[in-house]
């Protein structure tokens, strides 16, 4: 089984720690991970996605011109990306900040108010990239609740455990909304 993962968006939203976060659960599982960053030098308010795969055989190549789920966070990487969604695949957006629907067909598209529920559950729009992970989760059940939360243990630990806490509401807050979605 190899999963491709792109997400996208613009620097300070969390894109890259997201991908981090997925390639440190598989990792949690035993699975082969990689991680791939790319970003503008602009940093923050730049644009920046990563590449993201693990499977449980070897990963040949870190890159990919197509993948299983796209993660577009904000409007341009929805433009950039949309199309490189395999057939089948998931495009997840973030429906806070993205004001138009997704134009494909013949792929799987979900909406999530990251933005939103971060705020109302992590009391902090900066867990948007966490909430945009638990409703992949959810779409996706490749990793454990317990590797991600791992995860985010690891990632935030030694920034105290009310981050954790948090970013741990908001990885529910996801999974809760995608759960109980019937809108796609």
């Amino acid at each position: 089984m190899l999963e491709e993962i792109l997400i996208a968006g613009f620097g300070g939203q969390g894109v890259l720690s997201m991908g981090r976060l997925i390639a440190q659960a598989a990792m949690e599982e035993g699975l082969n991970a990689s991680w791939l960053p790319s970003y503008g030098p602009e940093m923050r308010g730049g644009t920046a996605n990563c590449i993201v795969c693990f499977s449980d055989d070897e990963i040949g190549a870190p890159v990919a011109a197509t993948f299983d789920t796209v993660v577009a966070m904000n409007q341009p990487s929805l433009a950039k990306f949309e199309h490189t969604v395999k057939p089948g695949g998931l495009l997840l957006i973030n429906r806070s900040i993205i004001p138009v629907p997704a134009e494909r067909t013949a792929i799987e598209i979900h909406y999530v108010d990251a933005n939103d529920l971060a705020e109302s559950a992590a009391g902090n729009a900066r867990s948007a990239n966490v909430v945009a992970l638990g409703a992949w989760h959810t779409l996706r059940p490749r990793l454990t609740v317990a590797a991600l939360e791992a995860a985010l243990q690891d990632a935030f630990g030694r920034k105290g455990e009310a981050l954790v806490a948090a970013n741990v509401k908001a990885l529910h807050a996801g999974i809760e909304a995608m759960a109980t979605s019937n809108v796609s």
